[in-house]
């Protein structure tokens, strides 16, 4: 699950801020279990415990099923999540100036992949899935999320950087998961990133998840399939690289040539990672955020 500091995510937050829900989670990540043998866990009545239920379902954080019990139907309760991650709004470098390009998820212009993978528009797959072939289908270019195991595909875009203008900050975002025959929350990947031939670091993702649908994936798209990634933002400093504010490598921007023609990102999952678990890429027209690749370059 991934949330945004915004009012739509209040209820996820208020579900959390009770102690006995906290517990209800702990125990429903162990087993399954039903409105009665959660009191008789928690030393609480039915009734208080049904109503902690009913804010964690509200949430999207558990679910419920009626299955067959000793005396008729009864309701078992099902953790859904099993991670959570808030998006706070981006800091805005006021002091310098910016340059910014969006590229579309389907316009690489190289790629080497390997199964399980495939593409999609917002209105179809295209082609075959797990025919590699198909990645160069002339509909790739309207592709809004594409998958693969192993390998990598490489976007290219123009540096307009002119010679008196100094690279302060690079920063690349994008919504990406692993990649698993249909889901698992809990598939690691270890996904590389290399920006001109520079390695930039690796990020391992957690997961490719299917817990709750995305909020722009398409109606059609089936229900149990990568949903939704997580929005990850890469900046090159002056003082080395990081994801989301953590360290990757020491590449900075001098190491850099800004006096390049064209910048180019290769997203990989290398054959001997320690994780293999695949990437999936999403664009605006899938998964909770609604943008395509975002390359940005901040100048003096």
């Amino acid at each position: 699950m991934q949330l945004d500091i915004d009012v739509s995510s209040l209820v996820v937050y208020e579900a959390l801020a009770s102690e006995v829900r906290i517990k209800i989670i702990q125990l429903l990540s162990k087993n399954k279990m039903n409105i009665k043998e959660l009191a008789q866990e928690l030393e609480l009545s039915s009734p208080i415990v049904a109503k902690h239920v009913q804010k964690l379902e509200d949430a999207g954080i558990i679910r419920t099923e009626k299955v067959p019990g000793k005396s008729g139907l009864q309701k078992i309760s099902i953790l859904k999540v099993d991670h959570i991650e808030i998006n706070f709004p981006k800091k805005i470098f006021h002091s310098f100036a910016s340059y910014e390009t969006s590229v579309p998820i389907g316009h690489y212009t190289d790629y080497d992949l390997k199964p399980t993978c495939g593409l999609a528009t917002d209105k179809e797959f295209i082609g075959r899935v797990d025919e590699p072939k198909f990645f160069m289908d002339p509909k790739r270019v309207d592709a809004e999320i594409l998958w693969f195991t192993q390998g990598f595909v490489q976007y290219s875009i123009a540096n307009f950087l002119n010679k008196e203008e100094k690279l302060q900050q690079f920063e690349i975002s994008l919504e990406l998961s692993s990649e698993f025959p249909f889901s698992n929350d809990v598939w690691p990947s270890d996904i590389t990133f290399t920006l001109n031939g520079l390695e930039l670091g690796t990020w391992r993702s957690p997961g490719d998840f299917a817990d709750t649908r995305g909020k722009y994936t398409p109606s059609w798209w089936p229900h149990n399939i990568n949903q939704y990634g997580l929005l990850k933002t890469i900046r090159i400093t002056g003082h080395g690289t990081y994801i989301d504010g953590d360290p990757m490598s020491e590449v900075s921007v001098a190491d850099l040539d800004t006096l390049c023609d064209r910048w180019v990102l290769r997203i990989e999952v290398k054959e001997d990672a320690s994780y293999v678990g695949g990437a999936t890429i999403f664009g605006k027209k899938f998964g909770n955020h609604p943008q395509d690749i975002n390359f940005k370059l901040f100048y003096l």
